[in-house]
């Protein structure tokens, strides 16, 4: 792919009447790429915020300030496009891009600080949304917000400009998107479905805010008043609170069955001994614990904004996890101080939520994470993440967990280390790899339970319920990764596995399908296959990795080819091809190859030729060739590489 260029400035005239002329599809460029957690009514403002940003400064910039240029087609992403327009798409997507990133202080990212919304546009007492469609349209959107940012941006850039591929990669380059995530972000937008309509924050529908509280608050300032400018001085330096809902929005309408839901007293709360006599072993026998059990403002505020999350929220949730308020009365799993922050864990059955606020604050960002762990059983639901701080992550662990350490999985002989847990089964912070950018090493938990002879592997991929580590030939013969098994292999691919976290992972397995005898007497490597399991079912993601003789204890694998929801390596269909150009010590270029068992021969095609009988295949090459493999199956049938 040719690399991104810097669009030149067009002049402030021209600009303008670009932006005059475009306005309501930017504006629906920025709504459709902007967080969809920051909730309807943010988005409209911020996506009108980014679009009248997006203008140059005044200051005359050389060719451009002169007369606008003569209007072309804007739909090609090419240089046939006005530069005008092209300038404010580009200002409009960086902007937008932006808004979803974490707040950075001091060179490290603050995930629990909200961002400072934009000054201007502003609405006091009202509520603005897009005019509600037809319930395709509603399923557009929801659909949408599964999506990353920067896929959402390869979909409106598709829909809106009717770019091509090639075009919208060099717009996605030059609003910032990194080069690695430009080919995910079109293949997860190549799997919207829908064709309904997109929002148009243009056309708007209003709502008031809440209009009681509103009466309430001017009658208390028509008697107030007097009082309020004698102590106004003071009160200047008190810190803003918060009503007892805390960061909830205002509520609309009563509901008894609803009203049942938030109410802190109605939370059901398990005994302590439940899980020993229990027919079943999850999250619904889980005691409650926390040393802040009995703070009916903190449950109440976690219920409320679980059920309407306000503008000051960041609300996260897994896919196929749903964001709606609990259905019925939620179990109470914990609630107290973990990491700096007031957390309360919840379980309605189906979903984990975890409310986090800074503790002893009266104000200051709130989290909302929602995770689907349906069908969890002993393991699955043997820890949570309850606290992650640059790096550090907590852990609550089942009441069934007699023992707990920490390994890491990068260093094939490092030794287990015992991780202390408090009396109500909080871990010690754990240096993990998620939300950082460096793999120096990389944890994981050793989990013992009640009655097992050996501990099985979890690790942190950035979401609420850690991951089961498993490694052998996908299906029954899988086996539960333990603390000594395999782990030379783990040392070498555990810096790959947050490239596959993020989609509501519930277990990752890796399987050494191959092996291979390399050319010019360089030893023996290996092909893994490292596939991923999600709790919902649908999005698993593959990538096979390379592993030749190590030059260095641990060197990371090469990873040779990705996947998302493909059959390959899954106990389905197992069978899997990829290769990778390799340089031998002898400096020559091979395409070397693997398959699965059931591969028979690989051939080579395009800027490399041959065929090889058997599952693995070595053929001299050219640096930089480009190659096309297929392999025959035992069987008869013909299998496409990975990728």
């Amino acid at each position: 792919m040719k690399p991104a260029t810097e669009p030149r400035v067009p002049g402030l005239e021209q600009a303008e009447a670009a932006l005059v002329e475009h306005y309501a599809r930017l504006v629906r460029l920025g709504y459709l790429v902007l967080p969809p957690a920051l909730g309807r009514h943010r988005r409209v403002l911020a996506a009108h915020a980014v679009a009248q940003r997006a203008l140059p400064g005044r200051k005359p910039s050389g060719k451009g300030a002169g007369l606008p240029t003569q209007r072309r087609d804007r739909r090609s992403g090419g240089e046939g496009a006005d530069p005008g327009y092209a300038y404010l798409r580009r200002r409009v997507l960086t902007g937008a891009l932006e808004a979803g990133r974490p707040v950075r202080v001091a060179g490290r990212e603050v995930r629990w600080l909200p961002r400072t919304p934009p000054p201007l546009p502003r609405v006091v007492g009202l509520r603005l949304f897009p005019k509600v469609g037809e319930s395709d349209e509603l399923a557009l959107e929801q659909e949408l917000s599964g999506l990353t940012a920067a896929a959402r941006a390869a979909y409106a850039l598709r829909r809106l400009d009717g770019l091509e591929d090639s075009a919208v990669r060099d717009a996605l380059a030059e609003a910032g998107v990194p080069e690695r995530h430009l080919r995910a972000a079109l293949r997860a937008a190549d799997t919207v479905t829908g064709s309904a309509a997109l929002p148009d924050p243009c056309s708007l529908q209003a709502r008031p805010t809440d209009l009681l509280r509103r009466r309430q608050y001017g009658r208390t300032a028509l008697f107030g008043g007097a009082a309020l400018v004698v102590s106004a001085g003071a009160l200047a330096f008190l810190p803003v609170g918060r009503g007892p809902d805390g960061a909830a929005a205002p509520p609309y309408a009563e509901n008894a069955a609803v009203e049942a839901a938030l109410d802190p007293q109605g939370l059901r709360r398990i005994p302590a001994d439940v899980w020993r006599q229990s027919s079943r072993t999850d999250f619904s026998v889980w005691p409650a614990r926390g040393s802040a059990m009995d703070d009916t403002g903190l449950l109440r505020r976690a219920l409320a904004v679980w059920a309407r999350p306000g503008e000051e929220v960041t609300v996260s949730a897994t896919p196929g996890t749903q964001s709606g308020p609990p259905p019925g009365p939620a179990q109470l799993l914990y609630a107290g101080e973990a990491g700096g922050a007031s957390v309360v864990l919840l379980y309605d059955g189906l979903r984990l939520v975890r409310y986090a606020e800074p503790a002893g604050a009266g104000g200051g960002g709130v989290v909302l994470d929602l995770a689907r762990v349906d069908g969890a059983d002993l393991i699955g639901a043997s820890a949570v993440v309850i606290s992650r701080d640059d790096g550090n992550t907590r852990y609550l662990t089942a009441p069934w967990v007699s023992d707990a350490a920490t390994s890491d999985l990068a260093d094939a002989d490092g030794a287990s280390t015992t991780l202390r847990t408090d009396e109500d089964g909080v871990t010690d912070p754990v240096r993990t790899p998620a939300g950082t950018e460096e793999c120096v090493e990389f944890r994981v938990l050793e989990i013992t339970a009640q009655g097992a002879d050996r501990p099985y592997l979890l690790a942190d991929l950035g979401e609420l319920a850690p991951a089961l580590l498993t490694h052998g030939e996908p299906g029954d013969r899988a086996g539960i990764a333990g603390a000594t098994e395999a782990r030379d292999q783990w040392a070498r691919i555990a810096c790959h596995l947050p490239s596959v976290g993020g989609g509501g992972v519930r277990a990752v397995n890796a399987w050494d399908f191959a092996a291979q005898n390399l050319p010019d007497g360089a030893g023996r490597a290996e092909w893994v296959c490292t596939r991923t399991e999600t709790w919902r079912g649908a999005g698993s993601r593959t990538l096979t990795q390379f592993l030749p003789p190590p030059t260095t204890p641990g060197e990371p694998g090469v990873v040779t080819a990705t996947a998302e929801d493909s059959p390959s390596c899954g106990h389905r269909f197992p069978s899997v091809l990829t290769g990778v150009l390799w340089r031998s010590p002898a400096e020559s270029w091979y395409l070397v190859a693997a398959g699965s068992e059931d591969v028979s021969a690989i051939t080579a095609s395009g800027g490399v030729t041959g065929k090889a009988a058997g599952s693995t295949a070595a053929l001299p090459a050219e640096e930089g060739a480009e190659a096309e493999l297929t392999a025959e199956l035992a069987d008869g049938g013909e299998l496409a590489m990975l990728g």
